[in-house]
């Protein structure tokens, strides 16, 4: 669903139907995070979701402030494998593990 900031995520729920107007995301709400629309415009989670869909990669955030951005709040993402049972670095790019490339390129002399 299309979160306030425009992106697709797929932890924002938005009710309108019948004049409600009901929106949360799933994901700050399971991890007890208070959430306010402005989240959404630096959420790293959109991207996350664009880039790698492995069903094994879970994603827990928490609402924070970072060091430079001391007035803002800013969702902090952090990912762990369920397949390879390790931490993931990079979201992004996940573990390496469960989506290895087809095949490998060799350059012979």
């Amino acid at each position: 669903m299309k979160t306030p900031a425009g992106s697709e995520c797929p932890h924002f729920y938005g009710d309108y139907f019948r004049g409600r107007n009901v929106e949360e995301c799933r994901l700050l709400k399971a991890a007890g995070q208070r959430w306010t629309p402005d989240l959404c415009r630096t959420c790293p989670v959109p991207g996350i979701a664009r880039a790698n869909a492995c069903e094994f990669l879970k994603l827990n955030a928490t609402v924070g402030r970072p060091l430079m951005a001391v007035f803002q709040r800013r969702v902090q993402v952090t990912a762990y494998c369920e397949k390879s049972k390790r931490n993931v670095l990079e979201p992004q790019v996940g573990c390496g593990e469960c989506h290895a490339l087809p095949f490998k390129f060799e350059i012979k002399p």
